[in-house]
């Protein structure tokens, strides 16, 4: 069934992990799209319970090289475990750089090397400094017939998605990640001026 951002359950099977073991699902609009949304439900995921839920937007960066100048690798990889220990969902959204895209990211961080912050840095090169929409996520869960969530963030945009959903969340849990020295600057600025949870010193 397509949703109303044009999306469809378009493939999915059983990809085990070093987290466990997960069904993945492809989310686009059609099956020829390079870059659909995933949904990676744990084994044992039961639809008539609660599930924790992390919606993980992508970055390439953190996520798949590692890189320290974010959280978000650390984040991925705390969240597969805690999901995979209690049967919940990851939701993969292709938002890479906050939704400016990879290039107009490592643009950014040059501009973060001369002295900006990451939201001047964003601001500078005429980009939103949060382009992320959630309503896919929303949609993706009614999709798996998810009606409850325990939502796994730090970000208040996340919980605020779902205000007017009939996905209810039950409960938000912090995903806290010890800052090093290349990225406590960024988790700073994340938590002074776009309000996430992260009681960062």
């Amino acid at each position: 069934m397509t949703d109303q951002n044009g999306i469809i359950r378009q493939a999915e099977a059983p990809i085990p992990t070093s987290w466990g073991d997960f069904q993945m699902i492809a989310f686009a609009p059609s099956a020829d799209d390079w870059m659909p949304h995933l949904a990676l439900v744990s084994k044992g995921y039961d639809p008539e319970q609660p599930a924790l839920v992390r919606i993980h937007s992508e970055c390439i960066t953190g996520d798949l090289f590692g890189s320290r100048r974010c959280d978000c690798g650390e984040q991925l990889s705390k969240s597969l475990s805690l999901i995979s220990s209690n049967s919940g969902i990851l939701l993969y959204l292709r938002q890479e750089g906050r939704g400016i895209g990879l290039i107009n990211k490592l643009k950014a961080y040059e501009l973060q090397d001369m002295g900006l912050n990451t939201i001047e840095a964003n601001i500078h090169l005429g980009q939103a400094i949060d382009a992320r929409h959630y309503d896919i996520a929303v949609e993706m869960l009614r999709e798996l017939g998810v009606k409850q969530i325990h939502l796994l963030t730090n970000n208040p945009d996340k919980v605020q998605a779902f205000e007017e959903s009939d996905v209810k969340v039950l409960s938000r849990i912090p995903l806290i990640i010890e800052p090093g020295d290349a990225n406590i600057d960024y988790l700073r600025t994340k938590q002074r001026e776009m309000g996430h949870m992260l009681n960062v010193k």
